[in-house]
């Protein structure tokens, strides 16, 4: 069984019932951060389900020089303070270099590495130095049990405030594979792991000069993934997916996420039984 950690009043792991990482990709200013903020929550009451606010303020990793990044850090930590601030809930987001972690740490209560940079140690050190809570990514080139080496390094800091997160493996070109194996293995570790439901379906550069995906598959997976058991899951959600500046084809609307967050806690709660 996983460690419980606490990230500012919300516990994760153990036999926790699953937490729930949301948000829109990308911050697209503090309306739209606190009308979607607001819907997910709302989302959240009926089954008590603890949310994890998530956006990101530079979308770094992208497919083309042309596609939207983001606000840029300053404006998308006071964004996303103020989100922390007036809704009580944490919040999350990303960073892409050491010299961004600690001020990021100052707003944020989770630290997220990015797929692409779960082997970068200087970043993973300077994260870890933060002693906020970090969500790291598993590379998609990465096995399971090769994510306990990139737990170790922030462990060495003194910090093991942290989840491990699936989002699917390399499968030829531009397509992932969720290997639902790799979560009890990545569990080994003793970290809680977290499922990332609507990057698993992503198709990588999969429209020539912006990423696909499958949104429809996202709650597949996200069933699948707490029938396995897992101690959190990440969806990225949308009032309208089709027109969002980034990663439209994974997110799911915003008005479809309360069915789907009770039909998990169903699931969830059957798989933590025993």
């Amino acid at each position: 069984m996983t460690k419980v950690i606490d990230i500012n009043g919300v516990k994760v792991g153990g036999k926790e019932p699953f937490m729930l990482i949301a948000g829109p990709c990308q911050i697209e200013g503090l309306d739209h951060a606190r009308m979607m903020a607001e819907k997910i929550l709302k989302a959240c009451e009926p089954t008590g389900t603890k949310l994890i606010y998530k956006s990101s303020y530079d979308k770094a990793n992208r497919t083309s020089l042309d596609t939207s990044r983001g606000t840029g850090m300053e404006e998308g930590l006071t964004i996303l303070s103020k989100i922390r601030e007036e809704f009580g809930c944490p919040v999350i987001t990303d960073v892409h270099d050491t010299h961004q972690c600690a001020p990021v740490a100052q707003a944020v209560d989770v630290i997220q590495i990015p797929a692409f940079l779960c082997r970068q140690t200087d970043l993973l050190l300077a994260a870890g130095e933060t002693g906020a809570a970090l969500n790291v990514k598993k590379g998609q080139f990465l096995a399971p049990w090769e994510m306990a080496n990139v737990a170790t390094k922030i462990a060495s800091t003194g910090n093991e405030r942290i989840m491990l997160c699936d989002r699917g493996t390399s499968f030829g070109y531009n397509t992932l594979v969720s290997d639902f194996r790799g979560l009890p293995i990545m569990a080994q570790s003793g970290y809680p792991v977290v499922f990332d439901a609507t990057h698993s379906v992503q198709q990588p550069g999969g429209h020539g000069t912006t990423s696909g995906g499958q949104r429809e598959f996202a709650p597949v997976l996200a069933r699948a993934a707490v029938a396995v058991g897992v101690s959190a899951l990440f969806i990225e959600t949308h009032q309208d997916p089709d027109n969002a500046p980034c990663d439209g084809p994974n997110m799911i609307p915003i008005d479809q996420m309360q069915d789907l967050i009770s039909n998990l806690a169903r699931y969830d709660a059957i798989s933590k039984e025993s």
